[in-house]
């Protein structure tokens, strides 16, 4: 589950203009492997499954209509809670600090990302009050149909559709002369749907603002991305600090320590930090946005440990969790 920015871009249609729209300058395509490839074509495959799309539409039009006073399908957040309390809890041992930091009125929590666990993890453990909302990967969420019964009964994700790293990788391959992803760069074309068009832009940011107005609150991972190691960071996208300026909202950030190798019973960290709070503006300025972004990946960073040491010995299922939610 991954979170994603909420600026609006131009829609774009040859290659070349996808892969700049979509990676920022400081950012870098993964490496083509065999993995890689395999991921892009169940990518590709949910991008096309006729079942998957129409569950994106129809979680889209039931948020839609928060504005309009709806109440769309979700079970009580301290159900929810409890569920995914006792499954975190009979696979992990966590540890939580400062959750006193969560505030019980709205607000953006803010954590980094290092696997598709991470928003269940804060789920188990942060207030059911506020509601929290999670924007995620829309082919992550729904790719299974496990997936889709239980969110269709937990309610309480936006999905988000996107290109993904993977793919842009594939596509510049291709646009290199590789002759052997050609034909899946034109899959990817033809099928995934890149996001960022202003349609859907503003579709999720009204979204967003009914949630906010009706005193819920937003699980946003400003990386866009999942990490590659413990106490890294990537570079932030601008969503999450936008979101909050605009709704006069704080973000409380939030350092994940543990998640990115998983394996039975294995201790996972939640460490909350203090509230960051930021003049509310409707239209912020690219200084107030950049200025916002910086803290908030300051304080972030300062929650991640600087010499993170994986667990040694017999690692228990350590495949299988790894992967169950991929």
């Amino acid at each position: 589950m991954n979170s994603s920015s909420s600026e609006s871009s131009p829609e774009v249609q040859a290659d070349g203009e996808l892969i700049s729209n979509h990676l920022p300058e400081s950012e870098t395509l993964p490496p083509l492997t065999d993995a890689t490839i395999k991921r892009v074509r169940e990518g590709v495959a949910a991008a096309s499954d006729r079942t998957i799309r129409h569950t994106i539409e129809t979680t889209l039009n039931q948020l839609s209509a928060i504005s309009q006073e709806y109440t769309e399908p979700r079970v009580n957040a301290n159900i929810r809670r409890w569920v995914v309390r006792s499954l975190i809890h009979a696979l992990f041992s966590i540890r939580v600090e400062n959750i006193e930091n969560i505030p019980r009125t709205p607000a953006i929590l803010a954590a980094n990302h290092l696997h598709h666990i991470d928003p269940l993890v804060l789920l188990a453990e942060i207030p059911t009050q506020p509601h929290y909302y999670i924007l995620g990967d829309a082919r992550t969420l729904y790719n299974k149909c496990w997936k889709r019964f239980i969110l269709g009964f937990a309610g309480g994700v936006i999905p988000l559709e996107r290109i993904w790293g993977e793919e842009l990788a594939v596509m510049a391959a291709a646009k290199a002369g590789q002759e052997e992803v050609k034909e899946l760069a034109t899959a990817i074309k033809e099928n995934v749907n890149p996001g960022g068009d202003i349609q859907t832009l503003r579709r999720i940011d009204r979204i967003v603002a009914a949630i906010f107005n009706r005193g819920d609150g937003l699980i946003l991972f400003p990386e866009g991305r999942l990490g590659t190691a413990e106490g890294h960071l990537h570079p932030f996208k601008r969503g999450t600090v936008i979101y909050a300026l605009r709704a006069g909202l704080p973000i409380i950030p939030i350092a994940l320590i543990g998640t990115h190798d998983l394996f039975l019973r294995k201790e996972l960290t939640i460490r909350v930090g203090e509230p960051l709070y930021f003049p509310p503006t409707k239209r912020p300025k690219r200084q107030e946005i950049d200025s916002a972004s910086e803290a908030l990946e300051k304080a972030i960073r300062a929650l991640l440990p600087t010499n993170y040491q994986e667990p040694t010995g017999i690692k228990l299922l350590r495949h299988f969790l790894n992967r169950m939610l991929w």
